[in-house]
């Protein structure tokens, strides 16, 4: 576990740094650069994708490439200010293979994203989100446990000692491979749905100042 430093922003910071310089998996060898989370400090959502794409490890900022085109617009629709949400990935370096020219995607192993788990807890605690909102298996598994599903419990809020509350739902990814499908519409509803029932945090917190 990293060491805490000053809380907030500052803390948050002093992660970023810290995980610049991480070596704890061989998969910052391939890629750019890492890929730390970025948003409000005192957010009360965290959004915690898989892993940064191709894009994001180009210019370094998360769900800046199709996927997070796809994000925002959810976002939009329902009336979330990304601006005020914390947004990261469970894996902070970009995994690929080469396919021609191209750099494609590859889904990180358990022992990476075991690997990577500090720096993602370390945002947990800096921030303190009272929802943690896990954007596809893989966030999930990091944080509920690697025999987590999505598809019985997606859009449920699950507890567990120790996190705050996590709502499992699809990746933005997921969206853009059925959005020509017969159930794309249904499945972009639901991930709606999901992100619908998140923003409904923000109005208790209000409601309980």
């Amino acid at each position: 576990m990293v060491k805490k430093q000053q809380s907030g922003g500052g803390e948050l910071g002093a992660l970023r740094a810290a995980a610049e310089g991480c070596r704890n998996c061989p998969l910052w060898e391939n890629a750019t650069q890492t890929v730390f989370g970025e948003g409000s400090s005192r957010a009360r959502i965290m959004l915690v994708g898989e892993q940064p794409g191709d894009q994001e490890d180009k210019e370094g900022h998360p769900f800046v490439g199709p996927a997070g085109r796809i994000l925002d617009e959810a976002l939009e629709e329902i009336g979330l200010d990304r601006r005020h949400l914390y947004v990261t990935n469970a894996v902070k370096h970009f995994k690929w293979e080469p396919r021609g020219k191209r750099r494609l995607h590859k889904t990180p192993a358990q022992r990476e994203i075991e690997a990577c788990f500090q720096w993602l807890e370390g945002e947990i605690e800096a921030v303190k989100p009272k929802l943690i909102v896990a954007l596809g298996a893989t966030a999930a598994k990091a944080l509920l446990g690697p025999r987590f599903r999505i598809t019985p419990s997606r859009g449920q809020v699950q507890r567990r000692e120790g996190l705050p509350d996590v709502l499992a739902t699809y990746h933005p990814s997921f969206l853009l491979r059925v959005k020509i499908r017969p159930e794309g519409e249904e499945v972009h509803r639901q991930f709606v749905d999901d992100l619908r029932t998140a923003a409904r945090y923000l109005v208790q917190d209000k409601s309980d100042k």
